[in-house]
């Protein structure tokens, strides 16, 4: 999971996005599994290293709110540009994310945390406040119940 995010980081990242956002998932349906995701901090702040490189640091925080412990089936990330264009996607499934090492399961009332700071090069600073991305992670509970959740993400100076 670390790496599927983190080259989803780069993907949105490397636009260089402005604004605020929100996350969302279903409503909790009693007996079944939910989860809510969350970027932190949201804007992400870029922080200058040198001339035109900047760090991205954050931490993607995913929890279980409706008891039941889940699997994570899916991570994905849409960047959109001006005008609402999609500038590209990213997905990686659950075997992928477990072929990096990296868990899937969120305990019932639990979380999954994971911390990032990729370092990227933003050859024009014009692009900051002119792109975001829309990250989607989907899950099953323990009875199959699917569960999704989604955030937008975006980035200031």
């Amino acid at each position: 999971m670390k790496q599927a995010v983190l080259a989803l980081a780069f993907v949105f990242a490397a636009a260089c996005a402005g604004g605020g956002g929100s996350s969302s998932g279903p409503a909790t349906v009693p007996g079944q599994g939910a989860i809510t995701i969350s970027i932190n901090p949201n804007p992400i702040h870029a922080v200058n290293v040198s001339g035109t490189t900047y760090d991205f640091p954050f931490d993607v925080i995913v929890r279980e709110t409706g008891g039941r412990p889940v699997e994570i089936t899916r991570v994905s990330a849409e960047v959109i540009g001006p005008l609402g264009v999609s500038l590209a996607t990213e997905s990686y499934d659950a075997a992928r994310i477990t072929q990096l090492g990296f868990s899937t399961h969120v305990p019932a009332n639990s979380e999954l945390r994971y911390h990032f700071a990729p370092r990227k090069a933003v050859p024009d600073d014009r692009l900051f406040g002119s792109v975001s991305a829309d990250l989607r992670v989907e899950a099953h509970d323990d009875n199959g119940a699917p569960a999704t959740a989604s955030t937008n993400v975006t980035i200031s100076r």
